[in-house]
């Protein structure tokens, strides 16, 4: 098989191709305008695949299809908003020569107009589908799960990519063309008009049992979705799907630069996309991790729900799963499974399932939240979710009650030297040192949290936990007097581990490079609850640290 990538060694086609290397009797010809770059991208890669580089410009794509008679054209290449007055050139030069045609593009105008290309398409007998990416073929393929028993009224989503993932030049013109632009959607029911990049939200990926996103800054974007997903959904009121580029004080700058081009009526801000995009490839710091959310709001034989979906990709998988879409269509005609002919939008070609068997190779990791199914359920039952279940039994013991409870057992207790750590422990009122302790934890829950106190033979210090909101939204929020530590619940074999994610004194924030940190954790040993909690703090050192079990007394 025969595959002609145009834009083959940009983000998205260079991407596709490293995904397909593992591919024996597959032919990629890596294209676009600069055969040196070509040529770079395909010395530079290697596999059971074949890359060969060739130059080829876009106005010239019919006698590339002429002269290499590929089985398939994929156009990676955009920004898809900027076509011109023949947007669909590459499409149709593939219907003259019977070649099949798949692409990646972003532009909501483009993806919905496709489908004047069918009849051509049908009759050439090839298949011709676009907007093979996550927007809207991810999107679309979570939805389909949730309809299966809920009539969908409400429809909101978004993607968060890594700092480090990198942003191509074409990515920035598009986004730069739309930015304070009117975007179509639907609101209320009927058809409306938003602001790209200038209406924002904020939400917390967190799939459950695993280390969320921190709380980010999703705005508007332009994409298939707002338009494709409305027909499909006879009762959907209202959709939004937007964007979460970091850091945010640049995103906030892309919002102002959208807000004002919308109130002076000004050009589109596409000569500003070269200068955004060496500022967004240079600043690369914080986590390397995206995700993905999508959020649908309805009814269940008449009695209102909520539930999400959530995805997380650690380090450098998440930049992939953009040209996943591709790879999965190329590996199932590898396989003899072709798409049917005609020209349309590629929201029904995928399922989750197809999606899950991709992400399962990589470290993408998801997973469902139902809220209103857990709204009566233990304050961890909440935050964790569906991974509640997957806890040892003891450590759901302890959990899995909204009444008052006591547990009682034996612990250690560590102290640290610093004089500031023993400052600090006092204030808190953490127990002195011992090697073996009578401890006793009593649980008094009320409506919005539960209370702790803690007895270390005699010794008492209490904590207030809640489920967090706003920037702490599906965060533990335990409280020690004026302090409040922002903790992230993570299930790791057969542990309930405990990890810090930011912190204040107050209603004010506490920088998260003296975060305080340390391995905390519940488990089950012989059938009996055990923790380990240890506290230290940068400069500092060791604070505290006690560890042993407990049994419901």
């Amino acid at each position: 098989m025969k595959i002609l990538i145009l834009g083959g060694y940009g983000s998205f086609g260079g991407r596709l191709a490293e995904l397909l290397l593992d591919m024996a009797g597959l032919e990629m010809l890596i294209a676009g305008r600069s055969f040196d770059n070509a040529e770079m991208f395909c010395n530079a890669h290697t596999g059971k695949a074949l890359l060969r580089p060739l130059r080829v410009d876009r106005a010239d794509i019919g006698m590339a299809l002429e002269q290499e008679k590929p089985d398939l054209l994929v156009d990676a290449s955009g920004p898809f908003q900027s076509y011109g007055h023949r947007p669909y050139a590459a499409a149709q030069a593939c219907i003259a020569q019977h070649v099949d045609y798949l692409d990646l593009a972003d532009s909501a105008d483009f993806v919905a107009g496709f489908k004047m290309l069918d009849p051509a398409a049908k009759a050439s007998d090839i298949f011709a589908l676009s907007g093979v990416s996550s927007f809207p073929v991810l999107t679309a393929a979570v939805l389909r799960e949730v309809t299966n028993d809920m009539t969908v009224k409400n429809v909101t989503g978004g993607i968060a990519p890594s700092p480090y993932a990198g942003v191509g030049p074409n990515v920035m013109r598009a986004v730069m063309s739309y930015a304070g632009s009117p975007v179509p959607l639907v609101r209320n029911g009927e058809p409306s008009v938003g602001t790209g990049l200038a209406e924002s939200i904020r939400y917390t990926i967190a799939p459950p049992g695993h280390l969320p996103l921190r709380n980010i800054r999703f705005s508007l974007v332009d994409v298939p979705d707002l338009q494709l997903l409305p027909p499909a959904y006879p009762g959907l009121l209202d959709i939004w799907m937007g964007a979460g580029p970091v850091p945010e004080y640049l995103h906030r700058t892309l919002n102002l630069l959208a807000k004002t081009r919308a109130k002076l009526g000004l050009s589109a801000m596409t000569p500003l996309a070269p200068l955004f995009y060496r500022v967004l490839n240079r600043l690369r710091y914080g986590e390397h991790r995206g995700g993905m959310f999508i959020e649908a709001k309805g009814e269940v034989t008449g009695q209102s729900t909520e539930r999400s979906w959530h995805l997380i990709a650690e380090g450098d998988d998440g930049p992939y799963i953009p040209s996943m879409a591709c790879e999965i269509i190329i590996r199932k005609l590898m396989a003899g499974t072709r798409p049917m002919p005609g020209a349309r939008a590629a929201t029904n070609e995928i399922s989750l399932g197809d999606y899950e068997n991709i992400f399962e190779k990589r470290a993408v990791f998801t997973g469902w939240r139902d809220e209103d199914r857990m709204a009566q359920k233990s304050l961890y039952e909440q935050l964790l979710g569906n991974a509640y279940e997957k806890l040892p039994r003891a450590v759901r013991q302890l959990h899995g009650s909204r009444k008052r409870r006591r547990w009682s057992g034996r612990a250690k207790v560590i102290r640290g030297r610093n004089p500031l750590g023993v400052l600090v422990a006092w204030l808190i009122g953490f127990p002195p040192p011992s090697d073996d302790v009578d401890v006793d934890v009593s649980f008094t829950p009320d409506t919005e949290g539960e209370f702790w106190e803690r007895n270390f033979g005699g010794r008492r210090f209490g904590s207030y936990q809640i489920a967090g909101k706003g920037k702490d939204d599906r965060l533990l929020v335990e409280r020690f007097g004026p302090i409040s530590v922002a903790l992230a619940l993570v299930v790791q074999q057969d542990r309930l581990l405990v990890i810090p994610r930011n912190w204040r004194i107050g209603p004010i924030p506490l920088p998260r490079a003296l975060l305080p940190f340390g391995e905390t954790y519940e488990s089950e040993q012989d059938g009996r609850f055990h923790f380990n909690v240890s506290i230290s703090a940068p400069i500092i050192g060791l604070v505290a640290e006690y560890r042993g079990w407990l049994s419901p007394a």
